[in-house]
């Protein structure tokens, strides 16, 4: 994992920039209301110094200053070409990366929508043949130490071997989903982009979606 991509607070801004210019404090409303910081961890202290970097390294560009009742003007930050190709490539990192860390997954599908479904497909794939493999190596690692060692040392190890099956069979009806054309909506994702990604229509489809379930679970707005 690029040590730049460990925290999720960039990701979060980038997806949020992804639909329209913001300025940082807009960004943490957009956060919130799209339920961002439900699907990975955000560090709000450090909010500003992340866009500063952000745009540091060219992937948030500075897009004019907005005013705000009698607030000082804000500047206006929208995402770059180069952002976009980060904001996708990190995406693909979070969806296919076995590490242990479910949280990451979590926050990797929360931002699928900036793939196309058939790569989302690909990748889940990917993720499959690994947690597959692994769920045997520790299917095998288990069964070896039962009749040795008593089960109240391997009940965490009977957790993670559920916890593996559950997300396999998951992946495995998600694809199939995809794969089939079942998937709710599956039309309006492949227009995402076929019409050039998130951009337009797209970008607000999606924050109205976003912000349509982040108002069903109760959070801020």
């Amino acid at each position: 994992m690029s040590g730049r991509r460990g925290n999720l607070t960039a990701l979060a801004v980038l997806s949020v920039a992804a639909s329209k210019p913001m300025h940082p404090y807009e960004m943490g409303q957009a956060i919130r209301g799209w339920g961002k910081d439900r699907d990975m961890k955000v560090k709000w202290g450090s909010l500003y110094s992340v866009v500063a970097a952000l745009e540091k390294r060219g992937l948030l560009e500075a897009a004019g200053t907005a005013r705000e009742g009698n607030r000082p003007e804000r500047t206006v930050y929208r995402i770059t070409a180069e952002g976009r190709a980060e904001l996708a490539d990190w995406t693909r990192e979070l969806l296919a990366t076995v590490d242990g860390d479910h949280t990451r997954f979590r926050a990797g599908l929360s931002v699928a929508v900036v793939l196309p479904p058939d790569e989302v497909v690909e990748l889940l794939r990917g993720r499959l043949r690994a947690l597959e493999a692994g769920l045997a190596a520790d299917e095998g690692e288990l069964h070896r130490h039962k009749g040795t060692v008593p089960r109240m040392f391997l009940i965490e190890d009977e957790y993670a071997l559920a916890t593996a099956r559950a997300e396999i069979k998951w992946i495995y009806a998600l694809i199939a989903d995809i794969a089939t054309g079942t998937f709710a909506d599956l039309d309006k994702w492949r227009s995402f982009h076929e019409h050039g990604g998130l951009d337009g229509d797209a970008a607000s489809a999606w924050e109205h979606a976003e912000q349509h379930s982040a108002d069903s679970s109760g959070d801020p707005s």
